[in-house]
């Protein structure tokens, strides 16, 4: 009888260091991103350690007993949610005589699944070659050395594990290069529109917080949606409107996980540039969710690690329709919108949202013009002011971003008449 291939079976394994507690929601979320790398949970086991041990990270009593377990259960790969060190990961491998993922490794096969463009497959391939490069010698046993020279006889040539380092590095080279002229595409694109005068809105937030739904729900696209982990990878990017006439470029962005592993971030920055450069972050927060406020954290972590900080932000609480609340604002210690309620599946406060969108537009279309005004009146302002009042400063734009500019322009025009 013939049918689909049944998933691997994995044991997952959560680590408490120093007395602390096993967390619910980590628990929750590590079975979430191994379904999400196609695997199904065999069986939770919890272990607690004073320290990590150096070896192998949990001790030769407990690894005998996942051993064990893993020979029960018919396991085939081993997950645990901390970071292994190459030595603590070979040794539970050869201890086990299973695979064995840490945490990066699992998000990075998530990624290696999810990435569509060809951007986003060279910046995961980024990001495993650079955790691999670490962990070469646990592909190897013949580590003699090659004979090196010219003739029969020669100098100490290289290891094979030296030869493949070398490998991985020139391909880790031809990536950055290639990587490094998409992003020299997308900042000719980002600065046609900062030159155009057109509003950028990025979203950001934890991994499944709806980012891509309310994406939809704002553009009217057909993003790809999923109750998963990582559903989006791609950065995609749509002209909105907020109001009849005040449009504004909306983009999704990756979302955020707790302990995101640095090779990711290092590898996707280029991509996570768009909110570095936005006029406004829509943080979008998982409302249902009882670990909220860790995963507002964490994403502010990621923030500051990418230098986004001090962007503008509206915090966006969706899925308010699981919490029978009614759709809202909140307001700051002075009166300003800082918050809003939402359901991004149900479209309830979407409206309300994009009447936010467009004041925060207005306000910076008042304090543009006031800058204009304040640089006729300054002579001296004048040279400062030129960057941004000039369209042809810098490069020359292409016969498209030319295009760009002026459907721009006309766009900045409808901003001012609909207010």
């Amino acid at each position: 009888m013939s049918g689909a291939a049944l998933p691997p079976r994995a044991l997952l394994v959560q680590v408490a260091l120093r007395g602390g507690a096993f967390d619910a929601d980590a628990q929750e979320e590590l079975q979430q991103l191994v379904e999400s790398a196609g695997m199904a949970p065999a069986e939770f086991v919890q272990a607690r350690r004073d320290r990590p041990d150096p070896a192998s990270f949990l001790g030769s009593g407990k690894v005998k007993e996942l051993h064990a377990r893993a020979q029960e259960l018919g396991a085939s790969v081993l997950v645990i949610d901390v970071q292994l060190s190459p030595v603590q990961q070979r040794n539970l491998e050869r201890e086990l005589a299973l695979p064995v993922l840490d945490r990066t490794a699992l998000i990075l096969d998530i990624f290696s699944r999810r990435a569509q463009s060809r951007e986003g497959k060279l910046q995961v391939e980024l990001a495993r070659l650079n955790y691999l490069s670490t962990r070469l010698v646990r592909g190897w046993t013949h580590l003699e050395r090659q004979r090196g020279g010219i003739g029969l006889r020669g100098g100490p040539g290289e290891k094979q594990i030296e030869l493949d380092r070398r490998m991985i590095g020139v391909r880790v080279k031809q990536l950055r290069e290639k990587l490094r002229l998409l992003d020299r595409q997308r900042g000719t694109q980002r600065r046609a529109r900062m030159r155009g005068g057109v509003y950028r809105v990025s979203l950001v937030g934890y991994t499944n917080a709806g980012k891509s739904t309310l994406f939809n729900a704002l553009a009217h696209a057909d993003a790809y949606c999923a109750d998963q982990l990582f559903a989006t990878l791609d950065t995609t990017s749509r002209r909105c409107f907020a109001a009849p006439g005040v449009a504004f470029v909306l983009s999704d962005t990756v979302g955020f996980v707790r302990a995101l592993p640095h090779t990711l971030v290092e590898a996707f920055r280029s991509t996570l540039d768009e909110a570095v450069h936005a006029d406004l972050l829509l943080q979008v927060i998982d409302a249902a969710s009882p670990a909220r406020a860790d995963q507002a954290q964490e994403v502010e972590r990621v923030l500051e690690e990418i230098g986004a900080e001090q962007v503008p932000r509206l915090q966006i609480y969706n899925k308010v329709d699981r919490l029978a609340r009614a759709p809202g604002v909140e307001r700051d210690a002075c009166g300003s919108i800082d918050g809003v309620w939402l359901s991004a599946n149900t479209g309830d406060g979407i409206d309300l949202l994009r009447k936010v969108i467009a004041d925060r537009i207005a306000e910076r279309m008042r304090d543009h013009a006031g800058e204009a005004m304040d640089a006729e009146q300054d002579p001296d302002l004048a040279p400062a002011m030129a960057p941004a009042m000039n369209p042809a400063h810098g490069s020359a734009p292409s016969i498209d971003t030319q295009k760009d500019l002026h459907r721009s322009q006309l766009e900045r025009s409808n901003i001012i008449d609909a207010f």
